[in-house]
């Protein structure tokens, strides 16, 4: 159970839930598949999928939850042909044009027809409460995807006082400051080799790197001509790499050798261990990261959380 994004809210007041409460107000919204005539639907499903009954995983007062997403998928150039044919149809027997909200309406119903006989695409999204942390983590590649984990826990406990972290100063200032070495980057954090340069101006280009060394002249260069580091490749304490954005996402997380080996001490033939030891070891790791980062660009910017 390792994560490959995180994307961080923070409890704008203190919240506390237990592992029971949360159960339940899940229960209310888990997933059910899609009917016959509905092109979407999601709901929470047990995190450990088919070893497991709950929607709450619970480990250490972290609580690992999963929201399912099922989409019915209809080709899109078959639902055009099919519309097509009865437009063809209609002109052809009445005599008339057929026009453009006339064609909306005969998809609409094109589709209504496809939809039981459409495949079928589902999707899960992890997430875990850390309640002692003050933060929500989903493992989510966009922002889009977290906001809507977010919101569907929102709807179903009534109330998630959270928002993205905030810190006292642009990331992209602190990263670039990193690379002109402006800025001292903490011993913690070793520099990868991969960055995006923006030019901050209207109609600015955009570098993207890959494999180099972000030292090189080349890259001291287009710095020296005003671009800013967007995106940043880091590894933390050697335990943890990943690709950090301008917007505080960590993108293609990776866990490094010193815990995985952790994770091989754990009988491999007891699923459950394995999942509960992963997921362990994941958020006791990630639960130095996130304030380390926080810190380290700045330090984390607090005026709008209520203090207990």
């Amino acid at each position: 159970m390792w994560f490959r994004n995180a994307r961080v809210f923070r409890f704008t007041k203190p919240f506390d839930i237990s592992a029971e409460t949360l159960e339940e107000n899940l229960q209310a919204d888990a997933f059910k598949p899609c009917g016959p005539q509905e092109t979407n639907r999601q709901g929470w499903v047990p995190p450990l999928g088919k070893h497991g009954e709950q929607l709450v995983h619970s480990a250490n007062g972290y609580f690992l939850i999963a929201l399912r997403k099922e989409e019915k998928i209809l080709p899109g150039p078959v639902v055009k042909e099919m519309v097509e044919e009865r437009a063809e149809a209609i002109e052809l027997e009445q005599g008339r044009k057929v026009r453009r909200k006339e064609k909306d309406e005969l998809k609409e119903q094109v589709m209504l027809e496809m939809l039981p006989q459409a495949f079928s695409r589902n999707r899960r999204c992890f997430a875990y409460l850390a309640p002692q942390d003050g933060v929500l983590v989903v493992d989510a590649g966009s922002a889009k995807q977290a906001e809507d984990l977010a919101s569907t826990l929102r709807k179903s406990l009534g109330s998630l006082p959270v928002r993205p972290p905030a810190v006292e100063q642009s990331p992209a200032f602190t990263f670039t400051g990193w690379l002109n070495e402006s800025i001292e980057h903490p011993a913690r954090i070793t520099l990868g080799s991969e960055c995006e340069l923006k030019d901050p101006s209207e109609d600015g280009g955009v570098v993207r790197c890959k494999g180099l060394d972000l030292k090189a002249d080349e890259i001291r260069n287009h710095l020296d001509a005003g671009m800013q580091v967007t995106k940043l490749a880091l590894t933390w304490d050697d335990n943890v790499s990943f690709v950090l954005d301008e917007e505080l996402g960590i993108r293609r997380l990776k866990f490094g050798e010193t815990l995985q080996e952790q994770l091989d001490d754990v009988d491999a033939d007891d699923a459950l261990a394995k999942f509960d030891a992963a997921f362990s070891i994941m958020t006791l790791e990630l639960s130095r990261l996130i304030p380390g980062l926080l810190e380290a660009l700045g330090g984390e910017d607090r005026s709008a959380i209520v203090e207990e």
